[in-house]
């Protein structure tokens, strides 16, 4: 069985989020960020060497990055449920849509060095807020007029994209209150009963 370890207030919530989709069976292990500093906590850290969040354990396999377990997860143990094949005409949105985190959260990394460093030019400032707005106003736009990110029917994209939108803004992200389609979206998410479900189980104290 897969046991998803579950640093709390991360992107392994989606994780918690695709096996209640997928209505399978694991077991979750809760990890408390450090008070101090509000990092990982050391048995955290020793289960993988890049330790990064999300982290699966299935068998002897470690498996961390999300892109990879949302895969492994649904392709395994879902029958590719929620992947777009390369035959869908929504493919090629499938497999753009599904870097979208990474981007916006490399975006995001990027926006706060430039926030502390002392040498930063207004150059690389508006080359990082260029990149920031073009994501975010190009999924906007693409949420006009599609109901889910690759196309009418939600996928692992949904999976993999909804943490920017959500979460990131309470570590000082970019907000989506100026963006209809994306709060029309994220209405839409927030009331699948699986999304509510792991979000009671992975945020237990909100």
């Amino acid at each position: 069985m897969i046991t998803i370890h579950h640093l709390c207030v991360s992107q392994s919530d989606r994780i918690v989020w695709l096996m209640e989709e997928l209505d399978l069976p694991y077991d979750i292990k809760f990890y408390q960020r450090k008070a101090e500093d509000n990092t990982a906590p050391d048995e955290y850290l020793a289960l993988h060497p890049a330790a990064t969040s999300p982290i699966i354990t299935d068998g002897e396999l470690t498996l961390c990055e999300s892109n990879a377990i949302v895969e492994y997860i649904s392709q395994k143990y879902g029958n590719g449920r929620f992947v777009i094949p390369p035959t869908d005409e929504n493919y090629a949105d499938y497999l753009y849509w599904m870097q979208f985190n990474s981007n916006t959260m490399s975006v995001f990394m990027s926006e706060l060095a430039l926030k502390e460093s002392a040498t930063a030019n207004s150059s690389a400032k508006k080359v990082v807020l260029r990149r920031r707005e073009g994501y975010y106003q190009y999924i906007n736009s693409h949420l006009g007029t599609h109901q889910y990110l690759a196309g009418n029917n939600f996928s692992c994209a949904d999976i993999m994209s909804v943490f920017t939108l959500t979460t990131l803004p309470l570590f000082g992200g970019r907000t989506v209150d100026d963006l209809p389609n994306v709060q029309r979206y994220l209405a839409d998410i927030r009331a699948r009963p699986a999304y509510i479900k792991a979000m009671k189980i992975a945020w237990p104290n909100t």
